[in-house]
């Protein structure tokens, strides 16, 4: 059993119960998930099960879209709900700058990952120091705001969608709204819309699944992997990029880009992922072998 699992994660279970749930549900030892969501969190949580295993890292580079509500004037240890309270406010920011401010993160930013997350600091898990009452300098990351969309301001409450890039903690930037608002913020609700071409619309409930159907979920690596472009390689190169040289035919690599990925094919055949270097097709992983 190899593909994609579009799974909707439920509140209440972390990623790894997902992952073991669907382990169980396929009857084998290989699968992963495709960027954590916390035990609080819903929504999109991309699994792949089988070979799939081998596109984790290609599928987890993408953009995410959330859905999130931040509690404005309470600033908890964790930056969510589940944390203890730290500092509180009276201060109400009026709606106007509401606006403004949360529009302001829009663009390339500088985050600071909050101490409650699974980055590692010398072997360490920051949550695991936490944990321990100790807290350490986090470095700032650079990080994408593509979009934010306030749907409803209704004091101390404000709900908004945002589009980003990987790696981006919603939490860290609920609680740095809060500041420059000149008040606490903490993120209440949080729920993952999509996780590159993986939306909601597609997802299918853990509680859905069963062994009987689980198969008619899976959706296949080459699929799962439609967002990079097609390349087609000439049957005569076969045992070449098999053997993982590089091909240097322009007929191939004229009019494509350097340094991103594309879907590299066999004539009709999907055999994995590639890169073009110095006008070269380099394979970055084999995913299907032909018989040559």
């Amino acid at each position: 059993m190899d593909g994609v699992i579009n799974l909707y994660k439920p509140t209440g279970i972390t990623s790894f119960d997902a992952v073991y749930k669907i382990k169980k549900l396929c009857n084998t030892k290989k699968v992963g998930h495709t960027g954590t969501l916390d035990p609080e969190a819903s929504g999109v949580l991309p699994i792949c099960v089988g070979s799939a295993t081998k596109i984790v890292d290609y599928i987890m580079n993408n953009n995410k879209t959330y859905k999130t509500v931040l509690k404005l004037g309470v600033e908890t240890d964790t930056y969510d709900r589940e944390g203890v309270v730290v500092n509180e406010s009276n201060t109400i920011p009026d709606k106007e700058n509401i606006s403004k401010v949360i529009k302001s993160f829009i663009g390339e930013i500088d985050q600071i990952p909050p101490m409650y997350s699974a980055l590692k600091v010398n072997g360490k898990k920051l949550y695991e120091l936490a944990r321990q009452g100790i807290e350490i300098e986090r470095k700032p990351r650079k990080i994408n705001i593509y979009n934010i969309s306030i749907e409803e301001v209704k004091y101390p409450y404000i709900s908004f969608i945002v589009n980003c890039s990987k790696g981006t903690y919603i939490r860290s930037l609920c609680h740095d709204i809060g500041l420059k608002l000149g008040t606490f913020g903490t993120m209440w609700e949080l729920e993952r819309l999509s996780s590159g071409n993986f939306k909601f619309e597609g997802s299918v409930k853990l509680e859905e699944l069963t062994p009987e159907n689980i198969s008619n979920h899976l959706i296949s690596i080459e699929e799962a992997l439609n967002f990079y472009e097609k390349i087609i390689v000439p049957y005569k190169y076969s045992k070449m990029i098999l053997n993982g040289v590089q091909i240097k035919d322009k007929s191939i690599t004229g009019n494509l880009q350097e340094n991103i990925n594309y879907r590299v094919y066999i004539e009709d055949k999907f055999i994995g992922i590639g890169t073009i270097k110095e006008s070269q097709l380099k394979m970055l992983k084999l995913l299907n072998v032909l018989k040559v």
